[in-house]
């Protein structure tokens, strides 16, 4: 719980300083640049986390990744979290920005998980269908996939979830056939 509460407040004092500074958009490009770098490597995440290295390497491998990539307060401010030892917190402190960013943009998030994927047809209907039940509001959409679904989808947007999938189709049919009544075990 501290660890969420340290990265709620980084972040949304990057999205003040943005905000302030009229660079929002940029610094949320950069942040989304960085979370999704240390998402993707696993060994950056682990280094970052590690006790054993020193900040000053740890600053200046963050420096040689992002250096030219990302903006002036980005920057600065992934050194500020570096020199006060918080670098571990750094994917924690992106994702907390992005959703702050969002909340503020008032983007409204929907996770479309399929089995094998949407084409751009299927993409624009969904995206359509979402904004309509949202009242006009600003939609992002999170593609996700997952084969055990065998197919159709799970939707979920906010507290919302609709389950159209093959695999909860066959366990309510598991479940409905060890429930049969007709069966006499003797």
């Amino acid at each position: 719980m501290r660890e969420s509460r340290v990265s709620h407040r980084y972040a949304k004092s990057l999205l003040d300083l943005a905000l302030e500074k009229g660079q929002l958009e940029q610094v949320h490009e950069d942040m989304r640049l960085i979370l999704t770098t240390v998402q993707e490597n696993r060994e950056l995440s682990v280094m970052l986390r590690s006790p054993v290295i020193k900040t000053d390497k740890k600053q200046d491998i963050l420096k040689a990744i992002f250096g030219g990539k990302i903006g002036v307060i980005p920057t600065e401010f992934v050194d500020i979290i570096t020199r006060k030892r918080r670098e571990g917190e750094l994917e924690a402190i992106a994702e907390a920005f992005i959703t702050q960013y969002r909340r503020h943009k008032q983007i409204l998030t929907a996770v479309i998980t399929t089995a094998s994927g949407l084409d751009d047809k299927l993409r624009a209907q969904v995206l359509e269908i979402v904004k309509q039940s949202a009242g006009g509001k600003a939609v992002e959409l999170v593609e996700k996939t997952d084969k055990a679904l065998m197919g159709g989808f799970i939707l979920r947007v906010g507290d919302n979830q609709v389950d159209a999938s093959i695999l909860r189709q066959v366990r309510n049919l598991e479940r409905n056939f060890s429930e049969n009544p007709y069966i006499k075990e003797y």
